[in-house]
């Protein structure tokens, strides 16, 4: 693969324009809106059941650049994927990949990097190539290679250090135990996972630390176990459990994102009105569904039922509840959320426990930090937490650093402050390309700048 980096967007990719300005909507909200899917559970399935045995229908994929250059990938691997609008139809390799080398560009996303090598590496044979953008090479991957390496997996660095570009040569895993770190990403543990069925024996997979964010491993297990896979693990994943065996073709039906719909879920919070998300709600296992209980605390009204979630607040309602700490590590793709609604309550808030979000696609604490005082607030910023000052914001241009959650978040804040103007808004078609297009039909204004 060229020295030179691809760009990570896609032919899904949200807005091409420099910058986008919020404008503030003219009346309450009072919309019933649907989210796209779930990243999380769409790179998983994708990857499980190219793996599979036999034919698989997955419904309610995201159509993001994430997935995407899952796709791409899984094509080049020589997988037969037809899109149906969000169906995909998959016809699996039972772990022995179709073409034996390929050079495989993942864009930015996390998951196609942290899964990918452990399901190349267990096939019998081939040798291929995975990079991925400027900003992905500089994501950590090292303790992932280095589990597995323990179970035979062959993965050199093609830049003298454990992160991308790799190359992974086929060959099989031994099975047996590893331990790993879940102190930095869940995906460590998942990309373990996905591969483990194929290997020659048994794994048993050991944490050596905290897991990061629990629930994402959870996810991992349930969709292995909808593909046939028989998996065991201890309380809190702490030690997990897997049979050889392949994974058998189904079709499912995918979860909405839960992180997508806390943006919208919001919007009561800083402007009047009502805003209902039909298709999540308590049944899901993502656990930024629990993002409401955090509205609820700051004195949102919720309401709550299995596949829906509805926020509330009545013109001339007192500000948001301030003076709180708050653990976001269960949650912490809505840090950024709640740090910006921080700037608007009565008093500070102190987010706790996300020091990982440093090494996501950027450096979150601090792109927090910088853009409010751009706005006029005070943030103390520590390693794992900080605390935002509520004040008087104004306008001011957000610099997004490629990480569609600052510029998701920070929508946020123009909806209640004129002047807010956000550069390179494209870059939410990581996760939602359509985001601002239904920020704009619950009456939010956009105007965008070439």
């Amino acid at each position: 693969m060229s020295s030179a980096v691809r760009s990570s967007r896609s032919p899904w990719s949200g807005p091409a324009a420099a910058a986008v300005e919020i404008i503030p909507p003219s009346r309450p909200y009072d919309a019933d809106i649907t989210v796209p899917g779930s990243k999380s559970f769409t790179n998983r399935a994708l990857l499980i059941a190219a793996m599979a045995r036999g034919r698989s229908i997955v419904k309610g994929i995201l159509k993001s650049d994430d997935s995407y250059w899952m796709i791409d990938s899984l094509r080049r691997l020589g997988i037969d994927i037809r899109l149906d609008g969000e169906t995909a139809e998959i016809q699996g390799c039972e772990g022995t990949w179709p073409n034996p080398s390929a050079e495989l560009f993942v864009g930015s996303a996390g998951t196609s990097a942290r899964f990918l090598p452990g399901a190349l590496a267990a096939a019998p044979r081939g040798a291929w190539i995975v990079d991925g953008s400027d900003q992905l090479r500089g994501r950590p991957i090292a303790p992932l290679l280095q589990a597995l390496r323990e179970l035979g997996g062959r993965i050199e660095p093609l830049h003298g250090d454990d992160s991308l570009p790799v190359q992974v040569q086929g060959g099989g895993l031994s099975g047996g135990r590893v331990r790993i770190s879940g102190r930095v990403s869940s995906q460590y543990v998942s990309g373990l996972l996905i591969a483990a069925p194929y290997a020659d024996g048994p794994v048993t997979v050991q944490l050596e630390d905290d897991l990061v964010q629990p629930a994402y491993v959870g996810i991992t297990i349930q969709l292995m176990r909808a593909f046939g896979a028989r998996v065991e693990h201890a309380p809190g994943y702490r030690e997990i459990h897997v049979h050889p065996g392949p994974y058998q073709g189904r079709e499912i039906t995918l979860e909405a994102d839960a992180s997508s719909a806390c943006y919208f879920l919001a919007l009561p919070a800083l402007a009047p009105g009502r805003v209902r998300v039909t298709n999540v709600g308590t049944a899901s296992l993502q656990p930024d569904a629990r993002f409401v209980d955090v509205l609820e605390t700051l004195g949102v009204t919720v309401r709550r039922s299995a596949h829906s979630l509805e926020t509330e607040r009545a013109p001339g309602s007192a500000k948001l509840k301030g003076d709180l700490t708050v653990d976001m590590k269960p949650m912490s793709d809505q840090a950024l959320t709640l740090g910006v609604l921080a700037a608007f309550c009565d008093g500070p808030v102190t987010v706790t426990n996300v020091g990982h979000i440093r090494k996501h696609e950027s450096d979150r604490i601090a792109a927090l930090r910088e853009n409010l005082s751009r706005m006029g607030a005070r943030v103390d910023e520590r390693e794992d937490s900080f605390t935002v000052y509520p004040a008087p914001l104004h306008g001011a241009v957000i610099h997004t650093y490629d990480d569609h959650r600052n510029a998701m978040a920070f929508a946020l804040a123009g909806t209640a402050v004129p002047g807010v103007r956000i550069l390179d808004p494209g870059c939410v078609s990581k996760t939602f390309p359509g985001f601002f297009e239904t920020l704009a039909r619950l009456g939010v204004g956009l105007r965008f700048h070439p």
